[in-house]
């Protein structure tokens, strides 16, 4: 269960980033996780992202990598304050959004980001500030249907506590290769212990990547991620693609490029999974605006996402052999 932080840190008014989070982030949060690279993490973040906007929902993408390549990934070179300037305090998420291809808004990303972890360890409770900064944007009049976060490959790091304790869901990313398992085994013992620090559960949903239905190791693999995970894990597998390779070189989501190609189609029933997900969560009403709406989001009473604790199972040593080739 979800707890609340301790209010005793010290003076600060409600929503400040350098005071302690005021409830659940205002938004459907998803925090995109892995303890490893390659495994499509920041494809299907930026991809999803530009299946659910082009859905017509409005979408906010937040880069909390220092390898900044989502926002690289769409072509975004910022010349402004980003997602660092934010968890400092030196920056609103407003003053810090850019608008991006796909009709997205993008809290930018830059390798100034790996800063934070240095000098967190002299803040209180550094893993609250990216909620904080949610609960702040949406008391000055910004909204988006669904917020994605997309973590550095370090799950253990203070950039990705900050995404896990805002987050609604988190999004585990497998790719459908070798060692898919064990991968999957290592971030969920770093995500439970994230969790003990963090006195609070995580509702983790499984999505697979990287999926060649020519080999029958891949399809063995899916078989079997699907036997342990059940429910948790998504029905839509996202296959490997030409196009999802060249996007990202372009500068634009898949759905961009070629709305019709396999990647596209794969992320546009992703998204419909999402968006009944989202339809789960208790929605409620957030506090008024008390500043002028930002020009990035729409000004409304944004609902506010509290996840549904929930366990995931974890794989057994026996399961987590290689399928048969």
């Amino acid at each position: 269960m979800d707890t609340t932080s301790d209010d005793q840190a010290g003076p600060s008014h409600a929503g400040s980033v350098n005071g302690a989070a005021t409830g659940p982030a205002p938004f459907p949060v998803y925090a995109f996780v892995n303890q490893k690279g390659g495994c499509g993490k920041t494809t299907t973040a930026v991809n999803l992202a530009g299946a659910l906007a082009a859905r017509g929902d409005r979408v906010l993408l937040i880069d909390l990598d220092p390898q900044a390549h989502a926002t690289l990934g769409l072509g975004c070179s910022p010349d402004r304050p980003t997602v660092v300037d934010v968890l400092l305090g030196d920056a609103s998420v407003e003053e810090a959004v850019v608008l991006a291809p796909g009709r997205l808004t993008l809290l930018p990303a830059e390798p100034r980001l790996a800063e934070f972890e240095e000098v967190s360890g002299r803040m209180i409770h550094p893993e609250q500030r990216l909620r904080t900064a949610l609960v702040e944007a949406a008391r000055r009049g910004m909204t988006f249907d669904h917020v994605l976060v997309d973590c550095s490959p370090r799950a253990d790091g203070v950039l990705c506590a900050n995404a896990l304790f805002a987050s609604t869901y988190t999004f585990l990313i497998v790719e459908t290769g070798a060692f898919a398992l064990q991968g999957a085994v290592q971030a969920l013992k770093v995500l439970d212990e994230v969790a003990d620090n963090q006195e609070r559960t995580f509702d983790v949903r499984v999505i697979g990547t990287m999926f060649d239905r020519r080999t029958k190791f891949a399809r063995e693999l899916l078989v079997a991620l699907h036997a342990r995970f059940g429910e948790a894990m998504f029905e839509t597998v996202i296959r490997t693609s030409v196009r999802l390779r060249e996007a990202p070189a372009l500068g634009v989501p898949v759905q961009e490029l070629d709305p019709t190609c396999r990647g596209a189609v794969d992320f546009a029933a992703l998204a419909e999974e999402v968006v009944k997900l989202r339809h789960d969560i208790v929605l409620q009403p957030a506090a008024p605006p008390t500043a002028s709406p930002a020009s990035a989001g729409t000004p409304s009473s944004p609902p506010s996402g509290e996840s549904h604790p929930g366990s995931l199972p974890h794989p057994s040593p026996d399961d987590v052999a290689s399928p048969r080739a």
